[in-house]
């Protein structure tokens, strides 16, 4: 399965959900991400390198903006916000039935939209990935059938 995230300039959300899926190595996985406003060859933001260096997840990134090869490419389109969906819809019609946000996807009754960090202290940046890993957990439970790593049922 190839999951695409986005997010707007690639530098906070999107590239901290694609390093906490990366880093659970799953077969048959491939992630990326992007953002729609992206400038291209960027890096991460400082906070988000940070707390994830906390967690001991390394990684490399590159910020990337949307783009229909990987729109193509994609399996399932996670966008950080409605506002990211709405515009991932609009300029990428193909996108249809595979683009959702990450929380609609996963907890469908919650807030559609993922908090920004942009701009935050460490802090504002560990809760988005706490926020982020919890949504990540849950993901990977519902493409896995609903079952967790562990063969037990999930929620």
């Amino acid at each position: 399965m190839n999951i695409y995230f986005i997010c707007t300039g690639n530098t906070c959300r999107s590239p901290i959900a694609e390093a906490i899926l990366s880093s659970k190595n799953l077969d048959g996985v491939q992630v990326k991400s992007a953002g729609i406003y992206a400038l291209e060859g960027g890096e991460i933001s400082e906070n988000a390198r940070a707390v994830l260096g906390q967690e001991n997840i390394s990684f490399s990134h590159i910020t990337s903006q949307v783009k229909q090869e990987d729109i193509e490419w994609a399996d399932l389109i996670l966008t950080m916000t409605l506002a990211h969906k709405n515009m991932i819809l609009h300029s990428f019609p193909n996108a249809q039935g595979k683009t959702f946000t990450l929380k609609e996807y996963v907890v469908p009754f919650s807030s559609k939209d993922v908090s920004d960090p942009f701009g935050g202290d460490l802090s504002i940046y560990r809760q988005t990935y706490l926020e982020l890993n919890r949504l990540i957990d849950e993901l990977l439970i519902k493409i896995s059938g609903g079952h967790t790593t562990d063969g037990k049922k999930g929620i």
